[in-house]
């Protein structure tokens, strides 16, 4: 497993590997409807595609802070591998000192959970205040088809495992130098984390994208797994021109590595960074 680190600002930042997530090429929509869809799954080759599920380590101010939790094991076979890699960088759960949530899909929240009991006996979770309110509500429940409730159950779960250790945040700046970004459309309550020191800035995006090269080429093409998908491409066509204008460092889920988004024409593209 490659360890992936980088120094940005005062905080050591690590990739932590979870596994690979793979789907049908049905699962991308595009927000301009039917015509320009099929024109899209027509350029496609192959019928499946594949991307890196990751979260983070920040060692800084503070102490240990994770960016989301991975999956967790049991839930997929090619998933779950995220508590190998925290033991890998020399993290125990006792370690962790808070866990910022971006959202609170599965690969993100549900190895917060060992079992019904909470992985990290100590650590703070930090959830977008839309975000806990959209997934504690049976009215937001009921509004979506069955296919798309899987986040309730985990949210019930965390929940009741962390009890007070639960912490709602609104935008502002959560922890020194890391401010909150609205990247709503993916889920509505979808935060990224903005990074700031000595020069550099770097922007968790959490599923903002979830394929670097494609979405960047094309911020219309959204996923099945966006909540909204035609607000899903008016926040990356906004976040791709600001991190292009800032020259932002990004780290997103399910990308593999630190990158850059760069104007291509009338788009963009995404390199190494």
């Amino acid at each position: 497993m490659k360890l992936r680190s980088r120094r940005i600002g005062d905080y050591d930042v690590a990739f932590l590997f979870d596994g690979m997530f793979s789907t049908g090429i049905d699962s991308l929509v595009h927000a301009r409807g039917p015509a320009a869809q099929a024109e899209m799954l027509a350029s496609r080759s192959g019928t499946t595609i594949e991307f890196e599920v990751n979260h983070f380590a920040l060692r800084g101010p503070g102490g240990l802070t994770l960016i989301d939790a991975g999956t967790g094991p049991g839930w997929n076979p090619s998933l779950g591998q995220s508590w190998d890699s925290m033991r890998q960088n020399g993290i125990a759960p006792a370690d962790v000192d808070r866990v910022l949530l971006t959202h609170l899909h599965f690969d993100h929240a549900r190895g917060l959970l060992d079992g019904d009991k909470p992985y990290f006996p100590r650590a703070e979770v930090l959830i977008p205040s839309t975000e806990l309110a959209c997934y504690t509500s049976e009215a937001a429940r009921l509004a979506l088809p069955e296919a798309r409730r899987s986040a309730f159950p985990i949210t019930a779960a965390i929940v009741k495992a962390y009890g007070s250790r639960i912490r709602a945040f609104v935008p502002g700046e959560i922890m020194p130098g890391i401010e909150t970004v609205a990247l709503p459309g993916h889920t509505m309550g979808q935060t990224g984390f903005l990074l700031k020191g000595n020069g550099e800035t770097a922007l968790f995006w959490a599923d903002a994208a979830h394929m670097g090269d494609v979405q960047t080429a094309d911020p219309d093409v959204s996923t099945v797994f966006d909540y909204d998908p035609k607000l899903a491409a008016r926040t990356r066509w906004w976040l791709f021109d600001r991190a292009v204008a800032e020259n932002w460092l990004i780290a997103g889920s399910h990308l593999s590595d630190f990158s850059r988004v760069r104007r291509v024409g009338q788009t963009y593209g995404i390199a190494a960074g």
